[in-house]
């Protein structure tokens, strides 16, 4: 059974020539809008018990729209939800608060409105307080808050009693780092217990962290259903490519999808990790000197190539990633037919694990600028442990240590 059913749904945005068209046509009248606006149409998913979904895409793609018609905050113009479940939400920073209010009032007031009674909020008041974190605070009027503090009541108190299903919308990017860690810590703990996840946000991290699926909405609509990692290359070739070139995305052998995106103005030609004695490898120890060799085919006359990879985990995060632009090694008027190599050479301070490479050809400091080419999972390699004493982690920083009694 689906604990989140949408169908069909979509919201639009009309205008009428006149109040009482608008009246009209809510009874039924069909009388036509002289401008109507879809922000979502024909959106179609279901989430199962203990899926954790994230919701990407561009501002202005509907993503929040669909929050609150999911919540039952906004009505649909068209479609149904249907929801097998309580949910919380956390969707607009202090949403529901009333600034002259205190911190503790604004909790039992909020509460009520999810449908908990005085004796559920009061079993739980003091745990609020606890993890909301903001001392004194909690007695003065939330108008005296700064945004942190509130997105700190404010989540206190959705996730005070767990949810079926927890909606949280950007918001959280507001709290300091402290309390993000904190959060995703419940978040995580929810999970563990069942708790079916719903989230907002721009950070390919979180997604990929917290989620096992992903959804990216464009222009009001489903365009990708899948994969974190998938959904999410896919996004930001998108966000790199704006309005000029194409976005391909294909199946390896391996059952992974890689995806390319750029102007095609210069091209990757190949990629390849190589030990200190410059030979291919697909296996590296643990702290051992590696180059990464790029080879790039102009195809066009460019005034600037600049060469970046990134190396990613193998659920998809950044782990490092640098380019030509800033390490001050700048190549620029770039005529058809020439081909550059590049030579990358570092020591791979990597905890065990598998590891991808991310490439992209560009301009200046990032591929958003003008992108030729980017393409992900132009290699894969995996890190052993050799040598060195047993750690756990992606990064290999070996300490020192002094004991004193």
């Amino acid at each position: 059974m689906s604990l989140l059913t949408v169908k069909n749904l979509g919201k639009a945005y009309r205008v009428y020539a006149s109040e009482f068209q608008r009246i009209g046509r809510w009874f039924g009248i069909p009388i036509k809008p002289s401008e109507e606006h879809w922000v979502l149409k024909h959106i179609n998913f279901a989430i199962k018990p203990g899926e954790a979904i994230g919701i990407v895409g561009q501002n202005g793609a509907g993503k929040s729209t669909l929050l609150k018609m999911i919540t039952g905050t906004l009505q649909p113009t068209e479609g149904s939800v249907e929801v097998n479940g309580r949910i919380a939400a956390i969707l607009e920073l202090g949403m529901g608060f009333t600034a002259d209010l205190t911190g503790r009032q604004n909790v039992y007031h909020a509460a009520g409105l999810m449908g908990f009674n005085a004796e559920q909020i009061n079993q739980v008041i003091d745990d609020i307080e606890a993890f909301a974190e903001i001392g004194s605070y909690f007695d003065e009027p939330v108008r005296t808050y700064s945004s942190g503090m509130q997105m700190r009541v404010a989540f206190a108190v959705a996730t005070a009693i767990r949810p079926e299903i927890l909606i949280v919308d950007e918001a959280l990017s507001v709290g300091d780092s402290y309390f993000q860690h904190k959060s995703f810590d419940r978040i995580r703990e929810f999970q563990k217990q069942g708790t079916t996840l719903l989230i907002v946000s721009h950070d390919r991290g979180s997604i990929q962290a917290l989620c096992n699926r992903a959804i990216l909405l464009e222009k009001g609509t489903v365009i990708k259903d899948g994969k974190p990692e998938e959904v999410m290359d896919f996004y930001n070739a998108l966000i790199a490519e704006k309005e000029n070139a194409t976005v391909e995305i294909r199946e390896l052998e391996d059952g992974s999808v890689q995806t390319r995106s750029g102007s095609g103005e210069a091209s990757i030609e190949s990629v390849s990790l190589h030990n200190s004695e410059g030979d291919p490898v697909e296996y590296v120890s643990v702290g051992e000197t590696v180059s990464l060799r790029i080879n790039a085919t102009i195809n066009s006359a460019i005034p600037e190539l600049v060469v970046g990879y990134l190396i990613k985990d193998r659920l998809g995060q950044p782990v490092f990633g640098t380019n030509t632009h800033h390490m001050d090694c700048k190549v620029g008027d770039l005529a058809a037919g020439e081909v550059l190599k590049y030579s990358f050479s570092f020591a791979a301070n990597l905890g065990v694990g598998s590891y991808s490479v991310a490439v992209a050809l560009h301009t200046t400091d990032s591929h958003l600028s003008r992108n030729y080419e980017w393409l992900d999972l132009t290699l894969v390699f995996n890190v052993v442990n050799v040598s060195q004493k047993e750690f756990v982690g992606l990064a290999w920083i070996p300490p020192s240590v002094e004991c004193s009694r």
